[in-house]
């Protein structure tokens, strides 16, 4: 038997956002599963950080419809509160206390008492690998760490949901990598995570689902192959032994691009398997061998670069 699906995390209807005569959010719609990891991408000043602001309580819509961990966005703002944590672009870490400190202070605005909150904080600098730091000033923090900190001060409450706006801005290779273990190991726990990101490789390796953002209307929406799959310029490569099978496959083959020095064709596909499929039944119906087949699909950049038709820059905007 089939399993249930899960229930919707997230979901929004009509979301409209604008700021004084500018128009930032113009009816959106997006579902999110429970205990999945949504990602919404868009260029600087497309929307992204104002939809995390509103579904996220910071902010107030101008009109649609939102649900957030089973609650009305705008009825019980209170209990979505309860239920969910953010982690903006910039930490929230207070530098002039400890890491344990910064925990405990937390702890202390759940009103989870002493004895619980002290257990809380030790658990997770545990589980972020921040225990020797414990007791050493956040001023004194890598970037990396600071990062592994600010998402631990989220997890106090145990949210149900998790806003990560950019979360690994600034960080190099390995911390970005320790970040993305830790967003896995929650989403595996059962929590979902709503990501925006700059780096479209994140996305990537992280999201089940993804939204594209652009001009205040979410452009496109699913996951990252399907993204992929539906932008033109898909093509399967062939390598041939020689020049009589390269002739001989495309003489058998439509709409193919040739190269006869390096003994190949390009036939345009989507890389799935039905289409490939029917192409390797094609070539050995004409008896035709092929020495070397390779997939070459648009990736996340494409997919961005298409949909929102232009490129990132350098300053995220207000918004």
């Amino acid at each position: 038997m089939a399993s249930a699906p899960s229930r919707p995390a997230i979901e929004v209807t009509g979301l409209r956002k604008s700021f004084g005569g500018t128009v930032v959010l113009d009816g959106i719609d997006l579902a999110v599963a429970e205990g999945t990891t949504f990602s919404l991408l868009g260029p600087n000043g497309a929307g992204k950080t104002t939809a995390v602001r509103i579904l996220s309580t910071l902010i107030r819509f101008d009109g649609g419809q939102a649900r957030v961990a089973g609650h009305d966005l705008a009825t019980e703002a209170d209990a979505v509160r309860r239920n969910i944590g953010v982690t903006g672009q910039f930490s929230a870490v207070d530098d002039l206390l400890t890491g344990e400190e910064n925990l405990i202070l937390m702890a202390d605005l759940h009103r989870l008492g002493r004895v619980e909150g002290r257990r809380r904080a030790a658990d997770l600098l545990d589980r972020f690998d921040l225990t020797g730091a414990a007791r050493k000033l956040a001023s004194t923090y890598s970037g990396g760490m600071r990062r592994r900190l600010d998402l631990a001060m989220t997890l106090v409450g145990e949210p149900r949901v998790i806003f990560l706006d950019e979360p690994t801005t600034g960080l190099d290779p390995r911390s970005r990598q320790t970040m993305w273990e830790t967003i896995r190991g929650l989403v595996a726990g059962g929590v979902t995570i709503f990501l925006t990101t700059q780096y479209l490789d994140e996305a990537d390796e992280l999201a089940d689902r993804i939204a594209v953002l652009d001009g205040g209307k979410v452009v496109a929406a699913g996951t990252a192959e399907e993204l992929k799959r539906g932008l033109p310029g898909g093509h399967v490569r062939l390598r041939f032994a020689d020049a009589a099978r390269l002739q001989a496959a495309a003489q058998a083959l439509d709409d193919t691009t040739r190269d006869d020095e390096a003994l190949t064709l390009q036939v345009p596909s989507d890389g799935g398997v039905p289409a490939l499929r029917l192409l390797l039944d094609r070539l050995e119906r004409a008896d035709i061998e092929v020495a070397e087949l390779s997939v070459h699909t648009p990736d996340l950049d494409d997919v961005f670069f298409a949909l929102t038709g232009r490129g990132t820059t350098t300053t995220e905007a207000v918004r």
